[in-house]
């Protein structure tokens, strides 16, 4: 059996290779407590009488941004809700983060080298297709067939969320494994939303908005680091896609694959511009003495410190600096939001035995069975075929946990769901209710599994790579 890479090898050592992990690990392991407090909140505002009314018709509120008769929240000439405002208008936001985590992934993470990145989108691709299996299984010949996609996902706040209650027991290779599968997992939500979820295509307004996409690509190529010109075309792509049949968080991925990952300004030429203006203040040796009291700068130090600024601005890329500027908006208002706006379910008067029949029963057993099956499986098999290294500091037991911990689908399966089963009537919400608590019972006992198998599995002491992780 292969042996699994150690730190050093390659000629990198591991602060290079999991360069694009920490900050994607300490981006999503906080914003999971959030995740869980709105889903936990929106389940108890559902189940009290006395606002559940005003809960469930909050959402019903139409969603205006006018301008005389052009509304920018409308879909076929009717303003959207606030429920359609979240989910196809903030959610995009989401996406576009998405898209951005992607292409930074393929440039510099760990989808950019096939050795490191092969374990995980194999057990990605396994993990997306045993579930459908399972899914369909339970759904043959039934009206709810049509949501196989719902325990395809994996949500890497919640599972992240679950691992950082493990501490440094954790070798740093199982959260990059499952970060990284996470990730393959949002890619193949993105292809089954743009391939499945699009309605009557209207061309015209579809051609428009690839052109605008075309005039985006040329603006990355030609390394525009205006954010606004990404941020503003992008917002017009989102609307002809809404209106165009094809679901608009696709314009969020695509828009984010036109921002440029390199900088204006090369780092060296940025630190020698910093030292050259620092080395103004020290030569001002008449002045030291003054300068321990001074509030107001002079004006050869402003200056300095003004081009100090603005090549700030071109050394970090468009791509980092919009993934670091909305991460705290995505992970703490848009995706609690999300939650707190679709995860509440009226249970009352719901038999508890149907929470293990049907559509909720397709829903668990392919999120708790379908995930674990297909990651561990498909991985085991690429270990044993010597195609990909067992992750470091990692046992068999290790990554089977983990791979238990893949079947919580939280976000995006909740948004499949709605997509799948979204209609005005009785039936499809008796469904989309159903699917629901199957997303909450499948992920809550996926993380409640995983998490109780990884602490009798890690040992006791710190894993020998988290050492790496916190430099």
């Amino acid at each position: 059996m292969s042996q699994p890479l150690q730190p050093g090898e390659n000629g990198a050592g591991f602060p290079n290779i999991f360069y694009a992990a920490r900050a994607t690990l300490r981006r999503h392991a906080t914003g999971g407590n959030i995740l869980i407090a709105a889903t936990v909140l929106a389940l108890v505002v559902a189940n009290v009488p006395s606002i559940k009314d005003y809960y469930f018709n909050f959402w019903t509120q139409p969603v205006r941004l006018q301008l005389g008769d052009f509304n920018l929240f409308s879909h076929a000439g009717h303003p959207m809700d606030l429920l359609a405002f979240i989910n196809d208008a903030l959610m995009a936001v989401f996406f576009f983060t998405i898209g951005l985590e992607i292409k930074r992934e393929i440039l510099v993470g760990e989808l950019s080298s096939f050795r490191q990145a092969l374990l995980p989108i194999v057990g990605a691709i396994g993990g997306m297709i045993v579930p459908v299996l399972i899914y369909f299984a339970f759904s043959a010949g039934t009206d709810y067939t049509g949501g196989a996609a719902i325990p395809m996902a994996t949500d890497i706040a919640f599972s992240l969320g679950v691992l950082a209650m493990l501490g440094k027991r954790v070798p740093l290779s199982l959260k990059v494994f499952l970060t990284t599968l996470a990730v393959v997992d949002d890619i193949g939500g993105i292809i089954v939303i743009a391939a499945f979820y699009s309605t009557h295509i209207e061309v015209s307004l579809l051609v428009i908005a690839f052109i605008l996409l075309a005039v985006l690509a040329l603006g990355g190529a030609m390394m525009i680091q205006n954010k606004a010109f990404y941020l503003l075309l992008g917002g017009v792509v989102w609307f002809l896609f809404l209106n165009s049949g094809i679901h608009p968080t696709i314009a969020g991925v695509l828009v984010a694959f036109t921002v440029p990952v390199k900088p204006v300004m090369e780092p060296r030429r940025y630190i020698k511009m910093i030292q050259k203006a620092m080395s103004h203040f020290r030569n001002e040796t008449e002045e030291e003495a003054t300068l321990a009291t001074r509030t107001i700068l002079t004006k050869d130090q402003l200056n300095w410190l003004k081009q100090v600024e603005h090549a700030s601005d071109k050394v970090i890329s468009p791509l980092q600096d919009l993934e670091d500027t909305l991460h705290g908006l995505v992970n703490y208002f848009i995706i609690p939001l999300f939650a707190f706006a679709n995860a509440g379910i009226y249970l009352l008067d719901t038999d508890p035995s149907t929470a293990f029949e049907g559509i909720s029963l397709a829903v668990i057993c392919g999120l708790v069975l379908g995930k674990f099956i297909g990651i561990f499986s498909f991985s085991w098999l690429t270990i044993k075929l010597k195609a990909a290294p067992m992750p470091a500091h990692s046992t068999w037991a290790m990554l089977a946990s983990v791979a238990m911990l893949g079947g919580i689908g939280f976000t995006v399966s909740l948004f499949i769901a709605t997509l799948s089963f979204g209609g005005a009537n009785a039936h499809m919400a008796y469904l989309l209710d159903h699917a629901k608590l199957g997303i909450v019972i499948g992920s809550l006992l996926s993380g409640i599994i995983g998490f109780i198998w990884l602490h009798f599995t890690l040992p006791k002491t710190p894993a020998p790579d988290t050492q790496d992780f916190d430099k």
